[in-house]
C-alpha cells in the first residue's frame, strides 16, 4: 500500500548542530519528503563569533544526511540578528512552484524572509507552520515597552500559522495565552541528537580528562557550560561555589565570552582561584568528555527559553542544577530526582544545593540522580519531535487529488 508523503519545505536561517539531527530524522521518516532551504550558510565555515570572542568552526558535519539547498540572500551578506539581514526573495518562486504540502519556517518572525514565506504560502493555499522556542514574552533586556509591544502584536503574528511548533510546556502555555487554540499548538521537544551523545559518552576517559584539567580523579566537579554572558549569570555560580566552601571541590567553566576576565578576577578576590578552571570555547565533539567528567552541572541563567545544554548534561549522566528561569526545568528537571531547581539570583539557595550534594560526599545520591537523568531523556528526543510534527501535519493538511495539498 502506498503511503502518502507530505512534501515539506523547511526554511532555516543557517545550519546549527541542534537542528541537523531533526532534519536527518525527517528525511528518513516514511511520511515525509523534505527539502531544507537555508537562508545562509553561516556557521559552516570558520568565522569570528563576537559572543565567544574567538573564531568558531563546528567540528561535526552540518550538511550531511538530508536534502538541502541555499537560497540566495538578497541582502548581500547574511546578518543574523537583524530583520533585513535575511532577505531571500528566491523563496517566493521556490514555494509557489514547489508543489509543497506545507512550509515550516524555523527562521522566526524577526527576519524578512519569514514574512516572504508566510505571504507566498498563504497566497498559494499551502499550509504554513512556524516554530518558537520562547517560553515567555518577557524580553531578555526586560524593557517594558518591548513587553507591551509583544502583547499587542504577537496574537496577530501567531494566527498566521496553521499550527505552531513549540519546544516546551511553558512555550505551549505562552502561545495559548495569546489566544491560539490548543489544537493549533504542537509540542515538538527541544532536543539534541540523543543517540550521538549516548554513544560518545561511553568513550570518555574521565581520569585522562581530569588530568588535563589538573583536578584529582576523586574530586567533586561542578560544571558551568555556556557563553560567559551577563544573562547567563555565571557570577552566581562562582559566588555560590565560594560560599558553599566545600573542601576538595572544583568549579569548571566551559565556554568563553565578555565576562571571562571579570570571573577570573573575582575568583582570585574570593580566594577560590586554585579551585576554578576556565577551559575556554569547547567544540561540539569534545563536550561529552566535559559533561561526563563533572559530577554536577549548574546553569544559573536569568533568561533561557529552554537551554539544550540541560539535555546534553543529562544524556551524559550529569545531574543538573538550574535556575527557575531556565525553560528546560519544566519538562526535564524533577527536583531531587534528575536535578535541582532554585530561585534565580539566590546565591544562598544555590550554595545550599552545592553543600547538600557535595559536602556530605553523597555519591549514592549523585549516582541515583545520574541514572534518573539518563532515563528521563529516553522520552525527550528528536524522535518525539518528528513524531509530533507528523501528527500535526496529519491533523491539519487535507489531501486533495485535484489541487496541491492545503490546510483545512
Amino acid at each position: 500500500m502506498n503511503v502518502h508523503k507530505f512534501r515539506v519545505l523547511v526554511i532555516a536561517s543557517h545550519p546549527v548542530p541542534y537542528s541537523v539531527p531533526l532534519f536527518r530524522l525527517m528525511a528518513q521518516h516514511p511520511k515525509l519528503d523534505i527539502l531544507v532551504a537555508y537562508c545562509s550558510l553561516q556557521g559552516v565555515k570558520a568565522e569570528f563569533d563576537s559572543q565567544f570572542g574567538v573564531e568558531i568552526a563546528w567540528d561535526i558535519p552540518l550538511l550531511d544526511g538530508y536534502p538541502w539547498i541555499q537560497v540566495q540572500n538578497n541582502y548581500g551578506k547574511p546578518r543574523l540578528g537583524n530583520f533585513f539581514g535575511l532577505i531571500n526573495l528566491g523563496l517566493w518562486k521556490l514555494i509557489s512552484q514547489g508543489s509543497f504540502d506545507a512550509v515550516i519556517s524555523y527562521t522566526g518572525y524577526s527576519y524578512a524572509s519569514f514574512w516572504i514565506a508566510a505571504i507566498v504560502a498563504k497566497l498559494n493555499r499551502i499550509c504554513f507552520i512556524f516554530s518558537t522556542d520562547a517560553s515567555t514574552i518577557q524580553p531578555r533586556d526586560r524593557k517594558q515597552w518591548k513587553n507591551s509591544l509583544k502583547k499587542l502584536l504577537l496574537p496577530s503574528i501567531f494566527t498566521l500559522g496553521d499550527f505552531i511548533l513549540v519546544s516546551s510546556t511553558p512555550g505551549k502555555q505562552m502561545v495559548h495565552s495569546l489566544g491560539i487554540p490548543e489544537d493549533k499548538i504542537v509540542l515538538t521537544p527541544s532536543s539534541v541528537d540523543n543517540d550521538w551523545w549516548s554513544s560518545q559518552v561511553t568513550l570518555v576517559d574521565v581520569k585522562a580528562i581530569r588530568e588535563q584539567w589538573n583536578i584529582p580523579e576523586n574530586a567533586h566537579v561542578i560544571l558551568f557550560c555556556a557563553k560567559l554572558q551577563p544573562w547567563k549569570r555565571p557570577h552566581d555560580s562562582l559566588r555560590a561555589f565560594a560560599k558553599a566552601n566545600v573542601s576538595g571541590s572544583y568549579l569548571v567553566f566551559a565556554g568563553d565570552g565578555p565576562l571571562r576576565l571579570e570571573l577570573e578576577a573575582e575568583a582570585k578576590a574570593l580566594g577560590v582561584a586554585e579551585q576554578v578552571r576556565f577551559l575556554g570555547f569547547v567544540n561540539q565533539s569534545q563536550l561529552p568528555s566535559v559533561y561526563r567528567s563533572a559530577n554536577l552541572f549548574v546553569f544559573s541563567s536569568e533568561y533561557e527559553p529552554f537551554g539544550v545544554v540541560v539535555n546534553e548534561a543529562m544524556l551524559c549522566g550529569c545531574p543538573v542544577v538550574v535556575s527557575d528561569h531556565v525553560g528546560a526545568h519544566y519538562d526535564l528537571v524533577e527536583n531531587g530526582e534528575t536535578g535541582f531547581v532554585y530561585p534565580c539570583g539566590s546565591i544562598d539557595a544555590l550554595a545550599e544545593i552545592f553543600q547538600t550534594v557535595l559536602l556530605a560526599d553523597n555519591n549514592e545520591l549523585l549516582n541515583k540522580m545520574s541514572a534518573a537523568a539518563v532515563k528521563r531523556m529516553e522520552s525527550w528526543s528528536p524522535r518525539e519531535n518528528v513524531a509530533a510534527l507528523v501528527q500535526g501535519l496529519e491533523r491539519s493538511v487535507a489531501i486533495k487529488p485535484t489541487l496541491p495539498s492545503s490546510c483545512q
